[in-house]
Protein backbone atom coordinates (compact mmCIF):
# COMPACT_ATOMS: atom_id res chain seq x y z
CA UNK A 1 0.00 0.00 0.00
CA UNK A 2 1.38 3.42 -1.01
CA UNK A 3 0.23 7.26 0.09
CA UNK A 4 1.55 10.58 0.11
CA UNK A 5 1.83 13.46 2.21
CA UNK A 6 3.35 16.67 2.63
CA UNK A 7 5.53 18.90 5.07
CA UNK A 8 3.37 21.20 7.28
CA UNK A 9 4.88 25.07 6.47
CA UNK A 10 6.14 26.55 9.22
CA UNK A 11 3.16 28.25 11.34
CA UNK A 12 0.67 26.10 9.56
CA UNK A 13 -2.17 25.48 11.97
CA UNK A 14 -1.22 21.40 13.00
CA UNK A 15 -4.34 21.36 15.24
CA UNK A 16 -6.50 21.59 12.51
CA UNK A 17 -8.02 18.15 13.23
CA UNK A 18 -9.34 18.11 9.42
CA UNK A 19 -5.46 17.80 7.88
CA UNK A 20 -4.68 14.21 9.06
CA UNK A 21 -1.30 13.94 10.12
CA UNK A 22 0.92 10.95 9.99
CA UNK A 23 4.55 9.98 11.37
CA UNK A 24 6.96 8.04 9.33
CA UNK A 25 9.77 5.14 10.57
CA UNK A 26 13.07 5.55 8.82
CA UNK A 27 12.44 4.08 5.73
CA UNK A 28 9.00 6.47 5.23
CA UNK A 29 6.59 4.12 6.19
CA UNK A 30 3.40 4.83 8.01
CA UNK A 31 4.06 4.40 11.91
CA UNK A 32 0.78 5.85 12.79
CA UNK A 33 -2.19 8.64 11.79
CA UNK A 34 -4.10 11.13 13.72
CA UNK A 35 -6.21 14.20 13.54
CA UNK A 36 -4.14 14.74 16.39
CA UNK A 37 -0.79 16.90 16.09
CA UNK A 38 1.81 13.81 16.40
CA UNK A 39 4.27 13.50 17.26
CA UNK A 40 3.82 15.51 20.38
CA UNK A 41 6.65 17.82 21.05
CA UNK A 42 6.38 17.60 24.95
CA UNK A 43 8.75 20.06 25.27
CA UNK A 44 7.59 22.47 22.40
CA UNK A 45 10.17 21.80 20.30
CA UNK A 46 9.90 18.84 17.91
CA UNK A 47 12.78 17.16 16.32
CA UNK A 48 11.18 16.10 13.02
CA UNK A 49 9.18 17.44 10.64
CA UNK A 50 5.52 17.20 10.56
CA UNK A 51 3.32 15.72 8.12
CA UNK A 52 0.00 16.17 6.52
CA UNK A 53 -1.88 12.93 4.97
CA UNK A 54 -2.77 13.55 0.92
CA UNK A 55 -5.64 11.29 1.64
CA UNK A 56 -4.90 9.21 -1.89
CA UNK A 57 -4.06 5.32 -1.74
CA UNK A 58 -2.60 3.23 -3.81
CA UNK A 59 -3.41 -0.68 -3.15
CA UNK A 60 -2.13 -3.79 -4.91
CA UNK A 61 -5.46 -5.76 -6.20
CA UNK A 62 -4.75 -8.88 -3.31
CA UNK A 63 -4.65 -6.32 -0.61
CA UNK A 64 -7.42 -4.18 -1.84
CA UNK A 65 -9.42 -8.08 -1.80
CA UNK A 66 -8.58 -8.07 1.53
CA UNK A 67 -8.84 -4.92 2.90
CA UNK A 68 -12.59 -4.20 1.91
CA UNK A 69 -13.48 -7.66 3.65
CA UNK A 70 -12.17 -6.44 7.12
CA UNK A 71 -14.01 -4.80 9.42
CA UNK A 72 -13.47 -1.29 10.96
CA UNK A 73 -11.04 -1.51 13.92
CA UNK A 74 -11.54 0.33 17.18
CA UNK A 75 -8.32 2.36 15.52
CA UNK A 76 -10.23 3.37 12.79
CA UNK A 77 -13.20 4.44 14.58
CA UNK A 78 -11.59 6.15 17.04
CA UNK A 79 -9.91 8.37 14.87
CA UNK A 80 -11.95 7.88 11.79
CA UNK A 81 -9.16 7.37 9.81
CA UNK A 82 -9.93 4.20 7.69
CA UNK A 83 -5.59 3.01 6.96
CA UNK A 84 -5.45 2.69 10.53
CA UNK A 85 -7.49 -0.82 9.57
CA UNK A 86 -4.57 -1.58 7.48
CA UNK A 87 -1.76 -0.73 9.99
CA UNK A 88 -4.00 -2.73 12.62
CA UNK A 89 -3.82 -5.53 9.89
CA UNK A 90 -0.08 -4.83 9.73
CA UNK A 91 0.24 -3.94 6.84
CA UNK A 92 3.08 -1.31 5.42
CA UNK A 93 1.87 1.80 4.14
CA UNK A 94 4.76 3.43 1.93
CA UNK A 95 4.75 7.43 2.06
CA UNK A 96 5.81 9.28 -0.47
CA UNK A 97 6.92 12.83 0.25
CA UNK A 98 5.96 15.54 -2.25
CA UNK A 99 6.39 18.89 -2.01
CA UNK A 100 2.71 19.84 -3.06
CA UNK A 101 -0.37 20.37 -1.05
CA UNK A 102 -3.06 18.44 -2.33
CA UNK A 103 -6.29 20.28 -0.95
CA UNK A 104 -9.01 18.09 0.17
CA UNK A 105 -12.96 18.75 -0.20
CA UNK A 106 -14.01 17.15 3.02
CA UNK A 107 -16.37 19.91 4.32
CA UNK A 108 -18.80 22.65 2.49
CA UNK A 109 -16.32 25.46 3.43
CA UNK A 110 -13.36 23.36 1.56
CA UNK A 111 -15.03 24.26 -1.60
CA UNK A 112 -13.79 27.69 -1.74
CA UNK A 113 -10.45 27.14 -1.22
CA UNK A 114 -10.73 24.64 -4.58
CA UNK A 115 -12.40 27.23 -6.10
CA UNK A 116 -9.74 29.98 -5.74
CA UNK A 117 -7.18 27.35 -6.20
CA UNK A 118 -8.37 26.57 -10.09
CA UNK A 119 -9.04 30.45 -11.02
CA UNK A 120 -5.35 30.61 -10.08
Amino acid sequence: MITAANRFAPGEDIDNTAAVKVVLDRDSNALYFSRAPIPHARDGISLVPHYRHQGIYGYSLPLLLKFVKWKPTRLEQTEQLEQLRALEHGVKIRVAITSRVSLGVDRPEDVAAVERMLRG
